[in-house]
């Protein structure tokens, strides 16, 4: 099979960027961008994965999403969606096997929702382990809380996609690579790869990452980032060269959404979901024509806000 150049990827944005905005408003904002799609973060402000008539309330976006001609991927990473006092709280890896018990149950509705609304995968992260645990315990905890997500997965035809994140246990795609191995590489179960932090931590370089990656990649993130801070950043502010890593992403035939991922300028959303895919187009019009990166434009902080 051939695949095709850069500039045939698919770029989305996610709604932990644009936490300020009704859904409705930013999926109507980003179809008006010109994007080919969302990350949807299930959070209490953008389709509560907790509250009443959740089928219901997929089946409005699922058609909102139809007409304005996005695809989606759906993310779990809110902060204090089920716990208002600890972030990212419970997580896979928490003594309680009842805290635990409602990780899963969150992923087990973002399958149920992905499905509903025709996702291309479910994103989803270990979480820090908890002080005083060992790593082979904190291993066995999420291998074991995973086990009902991938079968629910499996089922629904959505499969699951796990990202490595700075500071969690599974922190880097070797490690990704070791809890596939310990599941006995379920075919279900890829790999979210996020561009930014493969800048932030990874021994190869991003569009190396990409390139080692390919077999097992579901989801992609992408923003800006340095070496050795974990820190997303506009496209421009970080030292990633990205024409080689759009490149390598088409070259391995991904046919799902590239997704911005600065949930820290939530504050200015609509202004860096507009800059942000002129400047991936730039790139990937670089990639397809000579892999330069094209000089970035200054992303200038709007009046008034703060990052």
């Amino acid at each position: 099979m051939s695949h095709g150049p850069a500039t045939d990827l698919r770029f989305g944005y996610g709604t932990n960027g644009l936490a300020d905005l009704r859904l409705d408003d930013a999926l109507g904002l980003l179809a008006d961008l010109g994007y080919d799609g969302v990350g949807l973060t299930l959070d209490h402000m953008h389709l509560d994965p907790l509250a009443p008539d959740l089928a219901a309330r997929t089946r409005r976006v699922a058609h909102r999403l139809d007409t304005l001609g996005l695809g989606v991927t759906v993310e779990t990473g809110a902060r204090y969606v089920l716990d208002p006092r600890r972030k990212h709280g419970p997580s896979f890896l928490d003594a309680d096997p009842e805290d635990r018990a409602r990780r899963v149950d969150l992923l087990l509705r973002a399958v149920r929702v992905a499905a509903d609304l025709g996702a291309h995968a479910v994103h989803c992260f270990s979480g820090i382990t908890p002080p005083g645990t060992d790593r082979d315990t904190a291993w066995k905890r999420f291998a074991e809380s995973l086990v009902p997500v991938l079968e629910a997965a499996g089922a629904s035809g959505v499969p699951l996609a796990v990202e490595p994140e700075p500071g969690h246990l599974l922190a880097t795609v070797a490690d990704f690579h070791h809890l596939r191995r310990t599941l006995g590489d379920p075919d279900n179960l890829g790999l979210t790869l996020d561009i930014g932090h493969c800048q932030c931590l990874e021994p190869l370089p991003p569009a190396e990452c990409v390139r080692a990656a390919a077999p097992w990649l579901r989801h992609v993130q992408i923003e800006d980032m340095r070496r050795g801070v974990h820190e997303h950043l506009p496209f421009g502010d970080g030292d990633i060269d990205f024409p080689p890593v759009l490149a390598a992403l088409a070259a391995t035939g991904y046919q799902g959404l590239t997704v911005v991922e600065l949930p820290r300028h939530s504050h200015a959303g609509p202004h860096y979901a507009e800059l942000s895919l002129p400047y991936l187009r730039r790139a990937a019009t670089a990639a397809a024509r000579t892999g330069e990166c094209p000089a970035p434009e200054h992303q200038v902080t709007p009046e008034g806000s703060t990052r």
